[in-house]
């Protein structure tokens, strides 16, 4: 019986999850569940789960929850803040963290459990690409076991030899490529110069996935393509030169591995992200997850282009900032999540999202990351800057 801590319980990801630990209630047993704002969701799922702590992300929040679990007769700890989510990804009574907590929020809880030694399924990719070495360090310390949740990186995972260590690396392994697939998002067939009037109604509209906000913005940018190019880099111990990208709107082949003799082995499934928290909750055994088998006769046929990075450039200043090192990727990310929140409340432009990011990547120095403190320094100096740049 696994206990398991799901941080950012009520996003699509913690919903997921709950969704597969449902179907298998002999194998896990939910410990505790976070949320930053969706109390009555998160007060629901305490009255099905009864996790002994429940994380909101305030005190009125975490006063609200507590008198509708009062009333629902459910004795859940309520808790609050920040302090708290790192509490619950380090608690001894709990094995295995899913790290779902979206943006550099995330970063503190997913590093706990890291810290901690704990079985940590990382969805919550800014951890890697704002702290990479910081956070494998931790993971190779303490003995903690890091499981990628991301759909691709996931996919990739299972495409690896059995013997595959990260201290050898993607080159100590006859691996030649890490194929990232991307959808493209809802605008890979938009006419380009129609970009700028772009809405964040369709930004959100996934043409395959069903995500938060934040993310499908991401992906409709390919920053989300990006971030994962920096994940890729620290799970897999592979260079830039090592990762490429490939457009496939399907979403069928969630990644591949090319290796030195000339094969290549792809992980395909149905657009669902139960198949890689099921994969990862059960490791190295499998369980089922509730997705629909993949019916490749209905497909009947799968497309794959180059990325263009004149439509795409966020994905042009994440290999960038890879290439840069230091804090570079956590200045990229800390200006992505200020430029998005922007479009999203209607500030800026779809096409200024990008400009933003440049901006600020240009003006603010990176460093050598050496401690979280520093870190944490430069990711304030970047949301900082990019702040100031809006208001001008």
């Amino acid at each position: 019986m696994q206990n398991i801590t799901i941080l950012g319980a009520t996003g699509s990801i913690g919903v997921s999850t709950l969704d597969v630990i449902s179907r298998h209630p002999d194998r896990y047993r939910v410990f505790a569940l976070t949320a930053h704002t969706r109390i009555a969701e998160l007060a629901a799922q305490c009255e099905r789960f009864r996790p002994e702590v429940a994380v909101t992300g305030s005190a009125a929040g975490a006063s609200e929850l507590a008198a509708m679990l009062r009333r629902a007769g459910v004795p859940t700890e309520v808790l609050w803040g920040e302090a708290a989510l790192c509490q619950v990804a380090s608690d001894s009574r709990c094995d295995t963290v899913m790290a779902a907590i979206v943006g550099a929020a995330g970063l503190a809880p997913s590093l706990a459990a890291a810290q901690a030694g704990k079985k940590v399924l990382l969805a919550n990719k800014e951890a890697l690409v704002m702290s990479g070495q910081l956070f494998m360090t931790a993971v190779a310390d303490s003995g903690a076991t890091l499981l990628p949740i991301d759909s691709e990186h996931n996919a990739i995972f299972q495409c690896l030899p059995h013997d595959f260590t990260r201290g050898t690396g993607a080159d100590g392994h006859g691996i030649a490529k890490i194929l990232l697939t991307a959808s493209g998002g809802p605008f890979l067939a938009r006419a380009a110069d129609t970009l700028d009037s772009v809405t964040p109604e369709e930004a959100v509209a996934h043409p395959n996935w069903v995500m938060g906000r934040k993310i499908s913005v991401d992906s409709a940018t390919m920053m989300n393509k990006g971030l994962e190019v920096i994940e890729a880099a620290w799970l897999f111990g592979a260079s830039a030169a090592q990762i490429e990208v490939l457009i496939h709107p399907q979403s069928v082949i969630h990644s591949m591995v090319s290796y030195v003799d000339g094969s290549v082995l792809a992980q395909l499934g149905n657009p669902d992200m139960r198949t890689p928290i099921a994969h990862a909750l059960a490791y190295p055994e499998r369980i089922a997850s509730g997705v629909a088998p993949l019916d490749l006769t209905a497909i009947a046929h799968l497309r794959f282009e180059r990325p263009d990075l004149q439509r795409f450039p966020c994905l042009k200043l994440a290999y960038d900032a890879l290439q840069a090192g230091g804090s570079a990727p956590a200045l990229m990310n800390a200006a992505n999540e200020v430029a998005v929140d922007a479009f999203l409340n209607r500030q800026i432009g779809f096409r200024m999202i990008d400009q933003l990011i440049a901006r600020v990547m240009d003006t603010v120095p990176h460093e050598p990351v050496t401690e979280m403190a520093g870190l944490l320094e430069q990711d304030r100096r970047a949301r900082e800057a990019a702040r100031e740049y809006l208001k001008s």
